[in-house]
């Protein structure tokens, strides 16, 4: 029997897609592409924004025209935060949760055998254990992802988050370990962490998050290890030195700001001010000289003025991030900032949000051209254009021309010039 899957989301999302696969492989099932003609085809769905889930909609829909004999399953993030929703979406023969993806064989083969739509979807409780399938994600033959936590304690104003993923739970090191190692195995040289909310890692059992890097930093065959996205209230001083200590590490910091406003970082429930981010970065480029710094950024949050946007874009230029994703603010039912007065119109929010990401772009241009002349450690992954194409340490992409294919070498590059998002170069 044929089984595809349609992932919609996150890294997190696509490890999880990868360990059901492996499910199914164990239990006799023939993983295709979802471009193939399958007779089961699971839609792991995400929910962060209403445009993931009218996208995780839609693809059920094309799903069920393109193959209206094949089985359905509607599992993931937004099934498990709307539960009614999903469960009344016609083109679903299966929906599962989160929670219940454990249960994807015996509910297909218990829709084969009675024709029954198959329904399983359970509340997280507060704790819950941490609970996978333990399959890295690889990518690009040099990369793999490896999901190391899950859930949220944060509950901020406008994410639906805690209520897909639960509570904040760590895996166990021995798992992570083991894991690791299987990754090295298959000649990936770079581990990428992710969690949910990955800096949390280990807090509710008196760890930190660099007790699980501690085991890629010993990993024999694990070249480089780099982090997903941060919370910038876990990254203390002590994470930091800790960090420093590991040459293993890949200075690329993704550290979630949403607003360079202090009365919007408020409202948002936000752990943090815009003072005590600017600290922390200052102390990361004192620890990490040339490091990059990324981010995610909210426009139009309920009750953002003119100001307060333009008190943000102030401050993104100021910090001098490499890379900023900008979102508008999306409204969750379920979520404190959906009844919030002072919502933003559509029109004012999509506008600052252009404004927003046109700033964010000349800052990453301004600081590629800054590495031209320098010399980089590049880590070569699929050639792309005729060019071999990796990532530096800080998560540049480099292009160079090359006859010899290069994929999962670590060549020293100087840097000539800029292309678009990333820079070309020679090797030395």
């Amino acid at each position: 029997m044929k089984a595809a899957f349609v992932t919609l989301g996150c890294k997190v999302n696509q490890y999880e897609s990868n360990a059901l696969a492996a499910l199914l492989k164990s239990s006799g099932f023939t993983v295709v592409p979802p471009e193939e003609d399958a007779d089961v085809y699971i839609v792991n769905s995400c929910t962060v924004t209403a445009e993931s889930s009218r996208k995780s909609r839609q693809a059920l829909r094309h799903v069920r025209r393109e193959h209206p004999n094949a089985v359905t399953v509607f599992t993931g993030c937004y099934s498990q935060a709307y539960r009614e929703e999903p469960a009344a979406l016609e083109e679903a023969d299966i929906v599962l949760g989160n929670k219940t993806n454990d249960r994807l064989v015996a509910a297909i083969r218990a829709f084969i055998e009675t024709k029954q739509r198959q329904l399983s979807v359970e509340e997280h409780l507060r704790g819950d254990a941490y609970t996978g399938f333990g399959a890295a994600t690889f990518e690009c033959h040099t990369r793999a992802y490896i999901k190391i936590q899950d859930g949220c304690n944060r509950f901020c104003t406008y994410c639906i988050i805690p209520k897909s993923r639960g509570f904040s739970r760590s895996r166990p090191l021995d798992e992570i370990e083991a894991e690791l190692r299987c990754i090295a195995e298959n000649g990936y040289k770079d581990a990428v962490f992710v969690g949910i909310n990955l800096s949390s890692y280990g807090l509710e059992t008196g760890m930190n998050i660099c007790d699980a890097l501690a085991i890629a930093q010993r990993t024999s065959g694990i070249e480089r290890f780099r982090l997903g996205s941060l919370e910038p209230d876990h990254i203390t001083d002590e994470v930091i030195e800790a960090l420093t200590k590991m040459d293993k590490f890949c200075p690329q910091f993704h550290i979630s700001l949403q607003s360079g406003c202090d009365r919007i970082l408020k409202r948002m429930n936000r752990h943090y001010t815009a003072a005590e981010y600017e600290t922390l970065c200052g102390k990361l480029r004192e620890a990490f000289p040339g490091l990059s710094l990324t981010t995610d950024i909210i426009a139009g949050f309920p009750g953002e003025t003119e100001e307060d946007f333009l008190e943000t874009v102030a401050f993104a230029e100021k910090i001098g991030f490499m890379k900023v994703h900008v979102f508008p603010y999306s409204r969750r039912e379920g979520t404190p900032a959906a009844n919030a007065p002072d919502q933003v119109d559509k029109h004012t929010k999509l506008d600052r949000c252009a404004r927003l990401q046109t700033a964010c772009d000349a800052l990453r241009n301004a600081l590629l051209r800054q590495m031209v002349g320098s010399t980089q450690e590049v880590l070569f992954e699929t050639p792309k254009h005729g060019m071999q194409q990796g990532y530096t340490r800080n998560y540049t992409p480099v292009a160079v021309a090359c006859p010899d294919c290069l994929t999962g070498q670590i060549r020293n590059v100087k840097i000539t010039g800029t292309d678009g998002d990333g820079c070309v170069g020679e090797i030395v």
